[in-house]
């Protein structure tokens, strides 16, 4: 494996700001500078086709990747200032762009008998690029890792120790990956079908990038087994936020959120009731503000908007948007997209604020840039 340097997380923002600036054209730079924050989402257009949309907070539309099939997620590279669109579990595609021109540099296909899982992130140089991937002939989850420098060509992968690796993180040591693994075995053959709803073995998995070493492994008690976990998000503390989607009885509630750490053990918050209701046994997105301070949960089920403090985990902020799902920190709280593509604002002084988009947004967005 190709040896990388760490660097902190100060100076990857730096680092992504200078670099997503360089080489602008003048129409772009200005925009760039009247911009506080710049934003990437699969998304889908009024015609019914897929794209990949580079937006800011004001519902500008800076440049619109066409996608294949329907997307999923986004990671970026700030230091060389280049994009990755990942397709929506079970397809097999993801688009390399330049997110300032919208140019599409390279289309990456799945292994044979592997389908990607929608998420992925580079490594801290920008040299290798990991993404969540299912085999699914042996329901196995994968990290699949790809040699940026060599044009993408995939170098290996690793286990995830479980099955239906759908988010994957890498922890501020810039060496351990975080996956969470949903459970649920699936197989192109019969679509977006759960083939073993009655025997899920969902688990949060600490793995080194480099090596693909298991570092430790958290499941849920034996009764929460049909719940998913989802969608990951990291605090101050470097504890790893996750959210889950409930599998079972739709009239139970369990608790739907948690945190973890490597050598810490797993545990749920204590959610009130009202609030697992507003989620509907659903979190389809999770995000943690820039300080690291306070963690944001969607349930585009529910339509609503969570906001819990990370020291507590308790609620402090509520907002109902239907059809809303995307989070991504910006200013003191978050940014929100929905499916009718609304953007939004929670958590800030001025949260009431609100845009439209001409598009349909996905069920994630990715932060690339923000103001100094």
């Amino acid at each position: 494996m190709i040896p990388t340097p760490l660097i902190s997380r100060r100076a990857f923002l730096s680092g992504a700001g200078a670099a997503f600036a360089a080489g602008l054209l003048p129409r772009e730079a200005d925009a760039l500078a009247a911009t506080d924050a710049l934003f990437a989402s699969a998304v889908r257009r009024a015609d019914g086709s897929y794209g990949c949309a580079v937006f800011a907070e004001d519902g500008r539309i800076l440049c619109d990747v066409p996608l294949p099939g329907r997307g999923h997620d986004v990671a970026f590279d700030p230091l060389r200032s280049r994009a990755v669109a990942f397709a929506r579990r079970p397809r097999t595609f993801a688009v390399v762009f330049d997110p300032v021109s919208g140019t599409i540099t390279r289309t990456l296909g799945a292994r044979k008998g592997r389908h990607f899982f929608g998420h992925g992130f580079f490594s801290p140089d920008g040299r290798l690029l990991y993404a969540t991937e299912n085999d699914y002939a042996e329901a196995r989850g994968l990290i699949g890792v790809y040699d940026v420098e060599r044009g993408f060509v995939r170098i290996g992968e690793f286990e995830t120790h479980g099955m239906d690796t759908h988010e994957a993180l890498l922890m501020p040591d810039g060496e351990t990956i975080v996956v969470a693994n949903g459970g649920i075995e699936t197989h192109p053959d019969y679509g977006r079908q759960k083939l073993n709803l009655p025997t899920m073995d969902p688990s949060l998995v600490f793995i080194d990038r480099r090596t693909g070493d298991l570092i430790g492994q958290h499941r849920l008690p034996g009764h929460l087994h049909q719940l998913s976990i989802r969608h990951l998000a990291i605090d101050d503390r470097a504890r790893v936020w996750f959210g889950c989607q409930y599998e079972g009885p739709s009239v139970d509630a369990p608790q739907l959120a948690g945190f973890a750490s490597p050598d810490g053990g797993l545990t749920l918050c204590d959610l009130p009731r009202k609030s697992l209701v507003q989620l509907c046994n659903y979190v389809g997105s999770v995000a943690a503000s820039r300080d690291g301070a306070r963690i944001a949960l969607s349930s585009p089920v529910g339509g609503t908007f969570l906001i819990l403090d990370a020291g507590t985990g308790r609620v402090v902020g509520t907002t109902a948007t239907p059809n809303g799902c995307g989070l991504a920190p910006s200013g003191r709280g978050f940014l929100t997209t929905d499916g009718d593509g609304r953007i939004g604002s929670i958590g800030n002084a001025d949260s009431a604020r609100h845009a439209t988009a001409p598009v349909s947004f996905d069920n994630h967005v990715l932060s690339l840039r923000r103001s100094p």
